[in-house]
């Protein structure tokens, strides 16, 4: 999959495309990456859902949607008529599910890649997230892989609330994914002192927003670490292009903004304006040379070379 930028959208802050695109155009986006698309429509979960919290957000909308068909119909061929790549989020209760809405997706024309949100309730499973476990994360992207077109890649989208990612993303690797995007939202929930209730009508939910930051930016450095030839899609607080090369630094080679588009619909383009500046001061030609870098001897510059290298030139 060759991306023309490496600013994404996360998934769910874009809604349908149509919203941004009163701001810009969408296909100046490395890639459009959708809600989680599942199978029948879903009316979410009730309000209130979303609350602000310092340096973040809370939410708990439960991947509200038309379904797939509806999907199919109306939001991907319009994202392609504007020549947006778009990035498929696929969400299910079990297995069964994620093979199924696969399996409607594979002849879809359209689709650049297919995200498989691993933070869905197992319901076979007491409601245990797929991503809490690396055999249960593996059957799913494996039932997905085998469902999907060999030529659309396939990305497990992981969760940070979990005791080892490492071993998560490397079981996850192991079932065919082609990539890895993280972190998806950890749980958090914020309590109403007046009211005395919880904020959100859910209870708990998923922290988003610059106060997770840091979280994101060592799950992005393990996973690099223990699988330096696997792409990582970094994402969690990116709000200037300072914080998508802070995860760029720690391994990947693409970043997603959700939370900053809320407040700053021109964000995704701003970020890649200000990525691109800094890239260029700092001597770099190529993005893929700031990969990873910060993995790399004190005293690495730009394409590998010491800063001795770097001053002889």
């Amino acid at each position: 999959m060759e991306l023309p930028n490496p600013v994404l959208t996360a998934a769910g802050c874009g809604g349908t495309g149509r919203e941004l695109a009163q701001f810009f155009d969408v296909a100046r986006l490395g890639a459009f990456v959708t809600r989680s698309i599942t199978m029948a429509p879903r009316a979410g979960r009730p309000t209130p859902r979303m609350a602000e919290t310092p340096s973040g957000l809370l939410n708990a909308v439960g991947l509200q949607g038309p379904g797939v068909e509806a999907f199919l119909e109306r939001e991907l061929p319009w994202l392609a008529e504007r020549g947006a790549r778009t990035i498929v989020s696929v969400g299910g209760g079990t297995v069964a599910e994620f093979t199924a809405l696969s399996r409607r997706l594979a002849d879809a024309p359209g689709i650049t890649a297919v995200e498989v949100n691993l933070s869905c309730p197992n319901v076979e499973d007491r409601g245990r997230m797929f991503a809490r476990d690396g055999s249960a994360a593996a059957e799913v992207v494996a039932s997905v892989r085998a469902a999907i077109r060999y030529d659309v890649p396939v990305i497990a989208k992981l969760s940070p609330d979990v005791a080892d990612i490492v071993a998560v993303a490397r079981s996850c690797v192991d079932g065919g994914a082609d990539a890895l995007a993280m972190i998806n939202t950890p749980a958090g929930m914020s309590i109403d002192v007046d009211a005395m209730r919880p904020t959100l009508a859910a209870g708990a939910g998923g922290l988003s927003g610059p106060a997770v930051r840091p979280l994101a930016v060592r799950c992005v450095w393990q996973a690099h670490a223990a699988l330096p030839g696997v792409p990582i899609i970094g994402m969690g607080g990116v709000t200037t292009g300072r914080d998508a090369l802070e995860l760029i630094l720690a391994g990947a080679c693409a970043v997603a903004v959700g939370t900053a588009t809320f407040h700053d619909p021109y964000a995704c383009p701003r970020i890649l304006r200000e990525l691109e500046e800094l890239l260029t001061e700092r001597g770099f030609d190529r993005l893929a040379d700031a990969v990873g870098l910060a993995h790399r001897p004190a005293g690495t510059g730009p394409r590998g070379r010491t800063d001795l290298e770097e001053s002889s030139l």
